[in-house]
């Protein structure tokens, strides 16, 4: 077996044990973005059957990557059949000691949902799953410079808005 060795070499058992590395990993970033387990569990589902269709042409090598641009490209299609929607501010989020990783981690949700698309996905996919910029700009077919400016963005507008957020609490604390 050589070095560039593509899936179809070991048919099933390949499949089967890429599929059982990365199917919580690519199906965290989908959810994260699409927000609802039904729509990110489809997509997660054609991408795993485009991977057995394509498994003669791609090298297991370099299977996350592609799993994560086939993934996003049929999310990002996904996106285009839905009917745009306008988020609403949170007014208040309170916070208890025993409760408060978990409420910050709420907070953290909400704030993606105040950014655009392209934004959520990269900071999804820089910030929680841990690519780096090249892989990053490949997956979502942007340059490395669009990259970090999208990212850089939608960091300070997630940070204008865990600000806000924090105001409004001890403002309702102080009440």
């Amino acid at each position: 077996m050589g070095r560039n060795r593509n899936i179809s070499e070991m048919k099933t058992r390949t499949y089967n044990t890429i599929v059982d590395t990365y199917s919580d990993d690519l199906y965290r970033y989908l959810v994260k973005n699409m927000r609802t387990n039904a729509d990110a569990e489809d997509v997660m589902q054609v991408t795993f059957a485009r991977l057995w269709e394509k498994r003669e042409e791609i090298e297991v090598e370099r299977v996350k990557s592609w799993l994560f641009t086939v993934g996003h490209r049929l999310m990002i299609d996904a996106f285009r059949k839905r009917k745009p929607t306008t988020p609403v501010l949170p007014i208040h989020v309170g916070s208890r000691d025993a409760e408060e990783q978990w409420e910050m981690q709420e907070i953290l949700d909400r704030a993606l949902d105040y950014l655009s698309p392209v934004q959520r996905q990269l900071v999804t996919l820089r910030d929680y799953e841990g690519y780096n910029y090249d892989e990053m700009a490949e997956m979502t077919e942007l340059s490395i410079s669009q990259v970090k400016v999208y990212l850089f963005r939608a960091r300070k507008k997630m940070r204008s808005l865990l600000e806000r957020e924090q105001k409004a609490d001890t403002q309702t604390k102080r009440s």
